[in-house]
């Protein structure tokens, strides 16, 4: 009878971290980038069409990160914080980022020791090709080559 005890009791102690742990994994995992799909988006204060405009995107596939969804609305965050909520007709699944640190360099292979291409800006839209564990593969203008992941905000899983 205790060693059943001592199960039931290991078992209530174990169940409340276990459930703990799993949904801050689903949290993390849950977090996810979209681009806009258009020159221009409407960003407006509430999920509905008779919201007014906070804010007008002029960039396409500019990165934002998805919050909140309501209906056929998503509630938005760019790389400068603003916020608001979009028509999902206006969001694309296409990976891009944005270069965070000032002059960063990109390189011809995924290595510091590859021949430097350009120095990038800061704020630069960037479309990524592919990523590995640190460098991503990136298109801006005319520039194809590699970037440091820690420099990018934005779609780089």
């Amino acid at each position: 009878m205790k060693k059943n005890n001592k199960i039931f009791l290991f078992l209530i102690f174990l169940f409340p971290s276990i459930l703990f742990f799993d949904l801050k994994t689903f949290a993390i995992e849950n977090t996810f980038f979209l681009s806009l799909k258009n020159d221009e988006v409407n960003l407006r204060i509430g999920p509905a069409f008779e919201y007014p405009i906070k804010l007008i995107y002029k960039k396409k596939y500019l990165p934002v990160i998805i919050l909140d969804k309501s209906e056929t609305w998503r509630k938005i965050k760019d790389f400068e914080n603003n916020s608001g909520w979009v028509h999902i007709s206006q969001l694309s699944k296409k990976k891009s980022a944005i270069n965070i640190k000032n002059n960063s360099i990109l390189f011809k292979k995924p290595t510091i020791y590859s021949k430097p291409l350009a120095r990038l800006e800061s704020g630069r839209l960037l479309l990524i090709n592919k990523c590995n564990l640190k460098w991503c593969k990136i298109t801006s203008g005319n520039f194809n080559g590699w970037i440091d992941k820690k420099y990018l905000w934005g779609n780089i899983k």
